[in-house]
């Protein structure tokens, strides 16, 4: 029974001793006080009615009828009057029917009176209660919306899009008293003994004891009954420990275990607080990225979870994150102290930061980050900050993801630094500057195609962060800044440790301490890494000297042997894979923290002991100016597949997400007009590498990446004019064989309903994922185009290489064959390497 109490407590950063436990059922008071004195929880309340509790709750439950209509009117004075016209009728309507369900004294009946309100111009609506005192809706409205988002539009009209009556009638008058109010009131004296029903054995941690005997019903208010003792009524019986004490209040039984002092909390460090403090710091992300899917309306947040949300100290290090987007986690920590930097001590309580540069800490530019700081007295003691992916912020086609981008203005809005809510006062016309107009002025570039949901989202964002700032205030009220901040840093040494202690491991297992892997991008750029470990302080220096130059959409024919060449040309490649250096911070932190056992939150002190070498002008470490697009969905991964293969830790796996963007609108091609239009965005799993001890996962989500994937049924429903899903599938056979065989990636075929532009950014078309220790390699990807000639209706199979944007018609389809991951060890029956095209696919190529 503890073990699903400490998953709800502990294991999400809450203390246990500083809650009470509750129990109901028949049996619920027999194990009650062995359950508290195990989870040192020093409370225990039990209700006179414990065992029919359920049943005595619905006798009292209230009959509730609600009726809504829609409106659609500006709040305003004048409109108010017409209102409360349509709430009376309504309020009615609801008397009416609580009378038929037999309330006929209406002083059984009240009404809670609803307006739906929302900001003129916004999507998101919050229903506000009627004051009790007043009919001033829109002060409260104004003060909910402060609370959910943190700033308000003072300048916009509130429009009124339903009302809602909500009719309650009780069942029964019931006086109900608090406990708590009344144990303090209560003058409480030792039991009579005479009210012992008689004695008898009851076996306790040290043995049998004679133990008395109470009937509940004989007990008086104020009562105390000391341990061991027995308390049974007609339903329910109640064990009272020894060392603990039961008093009787008018509806409850109150125990207490021990003698209920509680030790504070200090600075010194305690390994249960360490345990709690971890939990409860990346409990504080997990809560910030609730609010943010709920808050947010696009596919890509609230259904693909492309988002990440992080609490950093005061110097911008990483606390603790959710576990959200590995590629974002390790990066974040590089934009916020960019913004530190950038705006020193002029930052003021209510403001909000907004930034996608690479050179800021960005990861690439449809990554959109909202930094908040945490005041405590006046000072910054934390910052919280949330990334996500927006559908859509310009550039050279739509949903910013060009896989034929050579320079980073053709990828959209490319934001240093912004001040989204300054002193609580939301910027828009600021944002609509930055996000339309600025992008609109490169050559061949649009601005955003759909502000609407860039505009909705970040305000989620928004109040994603002010979650977070709650959160963070209400645990230094519970604890102390001091404490906060103490095991802050304890977090981090206690990660710092773990990190030494695997180097360590590491150099010992594999029997030296120098470990070096290279591996090629598809166009033949290399990423090579020396990882140097100093075993004695359990050190290490990642050097990725070797790696290839900054690339520019075009091949890197150095690098090319003759075959790849034209294989390359044939294929038609770009590359704009080039990765700011937060990208390779993000994917050292993610290995070292999945190559550690113990469970310890991600934070700045997995990098303590590990010294970063990136040569300037490499496509690790490229221009200001550089494309950087596929930085974060391509290169990412293909560096988690070289660090893991320094470590040997398993097999490749599809190095790849597998990026694909369809939509429309923006400039027309000569410039004159701007058409309103969209963009969609996904990334498509693929198949896991296998490893020591397992078989690789098919059809997953894998290293840097942790999304989702739209389900069919909302793709198609919020796209019902534009596509089709035909086919969603693992791809069979394409993992690689070896003792332990690499994951399948899938198939994914969707038809096109109407003309668009779509666009394909991928890995691993050339490459295969690579097996170890034996095993076999995983099968390449491959992008078809299936396209159906108007005139004469020919259908033509069309390879798209890697990288590529098509316009479709009518008809068309588009065919993501992901790859699969390597195999692990030497496999135990005759097998063979993967076909060049396995299977699973040759039926669209027939």
């Amino acid at each position: 029974m503890c073990r699903p109490i400490r998953l709800l407590t502990e294991a999400k950063g809450y203390d246990t001793s500083n809650h009470i436990l509750a129990c109901f059922g028949g049996a619920g008071g027999q194990h009650a006080c062995a359950i508290a004195r195990n989870l040192g929880i020093h409370k225990i309340l039990i209700h006179r009615y414990s065992s029919v509790l359920s049943a005595y709750g619905l006798s009292l439950a209230n009959v509730v009828y609600e009726v809504q209509e829609p409106s659609a009117e500006i709040y305003s004075e004048t409109s108010l009057s017409k209102l409360q016209e349509r709430i009376q009728i309504l309020r009615n309507k609801c008397t009416a029917e609580l009378k038929s369900q037999g309330f006929k004294d209406e002083s059984y009946i009240k009404h809670e009176i609803y307006l739906n309100l929302r900001y003129h111009g916004t999507d998101f609506a919050l229903m506000v209660l009627k004051p009790e005192s007043s009919w001033n809706f829109s002060e409260s409205f104004i003060q909910q919306y402060q609370q959910e988002f943190g700033f308000t539009f003072p300048d916009r009209s509130i429009y009124v899009d339903d009302i809602r009556i909500r009719g309650i009638a009780k069942g029964f008058k019931v006086t109900q008293h608090d406990v708590f109010d009344e144990i303090q009131k209560i003058d409480s004296k030792l039991v009579d003994p005479s009210q012992i029903k008689e004695k008898t054995l009851i076996y306790f941690e040290n043995g049998r004891v004679e133990t008395p005997i109470y009937l509940l019903e004989h007990l008086k208010i104020g009562d105390k009954i000391t341990g061991p003792s027995m308390i049974i009524d007609v339903n329910s019986t109640i064990i009272v420990a020894p060392d603990c004490s039961a008093i009787i209040t008018s509806s409850h039984i109150m125990i207490t275990i021990g003698s209920d002092v509680r030790s504070k909390v200090s600075t010194k460090l305690d390994p249960i607080q360490l345990a709690i403090f971890g939990h409860r710091f990346m409990s504080i992300a997990e809560q910030m990225g609730h609010t943010l899917q709920k808050t947010s309306i696009s596919t890509n947040i609230k259904e693909r979870l492309d988002f990440s949300c992080a609490l950093f100290g005061d110097d911008g290090s990483l606390v603790a994150n959710a576990p959200h987007i590995p590629v974002h986690l390790g990066s974040l920590s590089h934009t916020v102290k960019y913004q530190m930097n950038y705006y020193k001590d002029k930052l003021e309580e209510g403001d909000v930061i907004l930034t996608n540069h690479p050179q800021a800490g960005g990861s690439h530019l449809p990554d959109i980050t909202v930094i908040t700081p945490v005041f405590n007295e006046g000072k910054i003691v934390f910052f919280v900050a949330s990334r996500g992916h927006h559908a859509d912020i310009g550039g050279i086609l739509p949903g910013s993801m060009p896989p034929n981008s050579k320079e980073l203005y053709q990828e959209g809005a490319a934001i240093k630094s912004f001040k989204l809510v300054s002193k609580g006062k939301f910027d828009y016309y600021g944002l609509v500057d930055i996000l339309v107009n600025q992008p609109a002025k490169y050559p061949g570039c649009s601005g955003t195609r759909c502000l609407r949901d860039n505009v909705s989202d970040l305000k989620a964002q928004v109040a994603a962060n002010l979650k977070g700032i709650t959160l963070v205030k209400a645990l230094i009220q519970e604890y102390g800044l001091d404490v906060v901040l103490a095991y802050m840093m304890y977090i981090r040494k206690n990660a710092e440790i773990s990190v030494k202690e695997l180097l360590k491991d590491v150099s010992r297992r594999i029997g030296c301490t120098v470990l070096k892997a290279i591996d090629f991008m598809d166009d033949g750029s290399p990423i090579q890494l020396k990882i140097t470990i100093d075993e004695k302080e359990g050190t290490a220096e990642f050097d990725f000297s070797g790696t290839g130059p900054e690339v520019y959409g075009t091949l890197n024919l150095i690098a090319c042997n003759l075959l790849l060449l034209k294989i390359l040309i044939q294929l038609q490649r770009v590359a704009n894979y080039n990765a700011p250096p937060s990208v390779t911070y993000s994917a050292i932190i993610y290995c070292l923290r999945s190559l550690i056992a113990n469970d310890i939150p991600l934070n700045q002190g997995c990098l303590t002991p590990i010294d970063i070498k990136i040569p300037e002008k490499s496509f690790l470490n490229p221009s200001d100016k550089a494309a950087v697009v596929g930085g974060n969905v391509l290169t990412s991964q293909r560096l988690v597949d070289v660090i893991l293969k320094a470590f040997q830790a398993c097999a490749a796996s599809q190095g790849d997400c597998n990026n694909l963007t369809f939509g429309k609108g923006g400039k027309t091609e000569d410039g004159t007009k701007v058409i309103e239009g969209w963009g969609y965005y996904e990334t498509i799993a693929g198949g896991s590498g296998a490893g020591p001890t397992w078989t690789g996962q098919s059809g997953v989500h894998t290293h840097m990446t942790n999304t989702r994937i739209t389900d069919p049924e909302i793709l198609e429903k919020r796209y019902d004019h534009s596509i089709i899903l035909r086919e969603f599938s693992l791809r069979r056979g394409s993992g690689g064989a070896g003792l332990h065989k690499g994951g399948n990636g899938v198939i994914r075929d969707i038809e096109f309903r109407e003309p668009l532009q779509v666009s394909i950014l991928s890995e691993r078309r050339v490459h295969h994922p690579y097996g170890l220790q034996g095993g076999k390699n995983g099968s390449k990807g491959l992008n078809l185009w299936i396209r159906r000639n108007e005139n004469d209706g020919e259908v033509r199979t069309i390879n798209l290489g890697g990288r590529n944007t098509v316009k479709v018609n009518v008809g068309d389809r588009i065919v993501i064959c992901t790859p699969g991951g390597g195999g692990w060890g030497i496999p135990t029956n005759e097998q063979v390497d993967v076909d060049e095209v396995d299977e699973a696919i040759l039926k669209y190529l027939q």
